[in-house]
């Protein structure tokens, strides 16, 4: 867990079950009654970085589909002009370790896919209505401690 106690990103574990029939993959532990909608991400390329965007109200769960990406995050400290040198976490989220990164408000997040083809679901806890309202943007370069 990353962040203070107000507002801690989680890794969520999931697991699999596998027998002649095939495998199901899962994420138990995932309390899915916020989510308002989801969508998924797929990068032109591993060398592609989406980010920096944030949102100060809403929340975001990630689940690799397939592939693997890497996340960086870094809480926002000034919505007006956030500071250029904030601390970024990065964490690696891979499709075999089933797990959900659920990344609360005040945070922003730029990722990239780390294997050709990779997928990422993304949840929201708003409506696509809201999206417009809660979308603040940086450059990918934005913030120079950047992982």
């Amino acid at each position: 867990m990353l962040g203070n106690n107000r507002s801690i990103i989680q890794i969520i574990q999931g697991g699999a079950a596998q027998d002649q029939r095939g495998q199901i993959r899962f994420v138990n532990d995932f309390d899915m009654s916020l989510v308002k909608r989801f969508y998924i991400i797929k990068n032109a390329d591993i060398e592609l970085v989406r980010g920096w965007r944030a949102h100060r109200i809403e929340q975001r769960w990630f689940y690799v589909l397939t592939g693997a990406f890497e996340l960086d995050l870094v809480q926002i400290d000034n919505w007006e002009k956030a500071a250029v040198d904030l601390d970024v976490q990065k964490i690696k989220l891979d499709a075999s370790e089933m797990q959900v990164l659920h990344v609360p408000p005040g945070y922003g997040t730029a990722f990239r896919a780390l294997q050709p083809d990779s997928e990422l679901l993304v949840f929201a806890d708003h409506g696509i209505e809201h999206a417009r309202l809660d979308d603040h943007t940086w450059s990918v370069d934005y913030f120079v401690k950047r992982a």
